[in-house]
C-alpha cells in the first residue's frame, strides 16, 4: 500500500488548498533539514515527505488520481497484487498515461515561503511564557540572551501578505550526566495565552513530554512547533528546550568521553593499585592500575564513555587522570629504605 499523503500533512481528506498550506508551512519549518542539524537524515526524509504530500494534494488533476488510484496511480506502479512488470497496461486497474515525478523539496519550499538558509539573530530576553516542573527532575527558567531563529522565507511570506511565524522561545533544559548516559523521560507544565475565535485572549496548560536520549550532548535542542503564545496577526511561535549538562561530583564530560581526577598516593602511583568506581548507570568498576603512574600519565579504558547518539551501541572512554600525593615529610630510617629499594 502506498503512502497516506493525507496522514502525512496530518489533514482530512476534505481539505482545503488553504487547509493544504497552513499544515504544511508548519511541519515544513519543523523538518527542515536546516532546522535538524542534529538528525539531518529523518529530517530530509520527512521534509521530502511533505513537500510530495503538498504538491499532489494541492493539484486537482493529481489529487483526483492519488484519491481513486493511490501513490500506484500517481507514480505508474503496478496496482497491488498485480505480476506484471508493465504498471497499469490496458485493462488494469489505473491510469494509463500518468506519470507523476515530484518536484525538488527545496522548489516546493521556496515557491510557499522564498528560498534562503535559516539565519540565526540575538534576541532579548523572552517573555511573557511560563514553565513549570511536573514528575521527577527540574527545568531552567527564561534567562540571559536567548539564541532565536528565523528564516527567509518568515520575511517573504509577510511581503506577501502572509502571518509571520513569531521568533522561537528557548529555555534550558539541565540534564544530569546520569540522564544523559541512560536517556530519560522529562514532563514540562507550560502555561500559555491561546486566541478563540471571538479574538479573545485566554490561558491555557498543557504538559508536554520529552524525551531525552543518551548520548544527547550540552546544545542539543528540542522543538515543539506551535507551542508558544499566540497573538493576532502572528503564527504561534516554537518552544525550543536547550540541553544543559549538570556538573557531577566524580565525572566530567569531555566530548564523548568521561574524564576522572583520581588522588593517589605515592606508594600506589609506584606499587600498584585498584580505582573503584560506580559508572553513571549504576554499574562497580574495579579497575587495576599496574603501570607506574608518573606526571601527566593518564589512564584510558575503552568504552567506559558517555554513549554516541549517532552510533547507537557505542560509548566513548573513560580517561583517568592522576594526582599523586607525596608524604609531608619520611624519617631517617624511611629515606634510607627508599634509598636502598629504588638504588639510589
Amino acid at each position: 500500500m502506498g503512502v497516506d499523503y493525507y496522514n502525512v500533512l496530518k489533514v482530512n481528506r476534505n481539505a482545503t488548498n488553504e487547509d493544504l498550506k497552513k499544515s504544511y508551512r508548519r511541519m515544513a519549518m519543523q523538518w527542515h533539514p536546516d532546522k535538524n542539524p542534529n538528525n539531518k537524515a529523518e529530517a530530509e526524509a520527512k521534509f521530502k515527505q511533505l513537500s510530495e504530500a503538498y504538491e499532489v494534494l494541492s493539484d486537482p488533476q493529481k489529487r483526483a488520481i492519488y484519491d481513486q488510484y493511490g501513490e500506484e496511480g500517481l507514480k505508474g506502479m503496478p496496482p497491488p497484487g498485480s505480476n506484471s512488470g508493465v504498471p497499469f497496461a490496458n485493462g488494469s486497474s489505473g491510469p494509463s498515461n500518468f506519470r507523476f515525478n515530484p518536484r525538488s523539496p527545496e522548489d516546493v519550499f521556496a515557491e510557499l515561503f522564498g528560498s534562503g538558509p535559516f539565519e540565526f539573530e540575538s534576541m532579548g530576553r523572552a517573555k511573557s511564557m511560563r514553565f513549570h516542573t511536573n514528575g521527577s527532575g527540574t527545568f531552567g527558567g527564561l534567562g540571559g540572551t536567548e539564541n532565536t531563529f528565523k528564516s527567509n522565507a518568515e520575511a517573504v511570506s509577510a511581503s506577501r501578505g502572509q502571518p509571520r511565524k513569531a521568533p522561537p522561545v528557548e529555555t534550558k533544559l539541565e540534564c544530569s550526566l546520569e540522564e544523559l548516559y541512560t536517556g530519560s523521560t522529562r514532563r514540562m507544565k507550560i502555561s500559555r495565552n491561546v486566541m478563540r475565535p471571538n479574538g479573545r485572549l485566554v490561558p491555557e496548560t498543557e504538559i508536554l513530554s520529552i524525551d531525552v536520549r543518551p548520548g544527547w550532548k550540552k546544545g542539543t535542542r528540542i522543538t515543539f512547533p506551535d507551542k508558544g503564545n499566540e497573538q493576532a496577526n502572528l503564527l504561534p511561535a516554537d518552544l525550543v528546550f536547550v540541553i544543559e549538562e549538570k556538573p557531577h561530583e566524580v565525572y566530567k564530560r569531555e566530548g564523548n568521553d568521561l574524564v576522572v581526577h583520581w588522588k593517589i598516593s605515592l606508594v600506589d602511583a609506584l606499587a600498584g593499585a585498584i580505582i573503584k568506581l560506580t559508572t553513571l548507570d549504576g554499574r562497580d568498576l574495579a579497575i587495576n592500575v599496574t603501570d607506574i603512574v608518573t606526571p601527566g600519565y593518564e589512564l584510558v579504558v575503552a568504552k567506559e564513555g558517555m554513549p554516541i547518539a549517532k552510533e547507537p551501541g557505542k560509548k566513548g572512554n573513560l580517561r583517568i587522570k592522576f594526582d599523586v600525593k607525596f608524604p609531608s615529610r619520611l624519617t631517617t630510617e624511611q629515606r634510607a629504605a627508599i634509598r636502598c629499594i629504588l638504588g639510589g
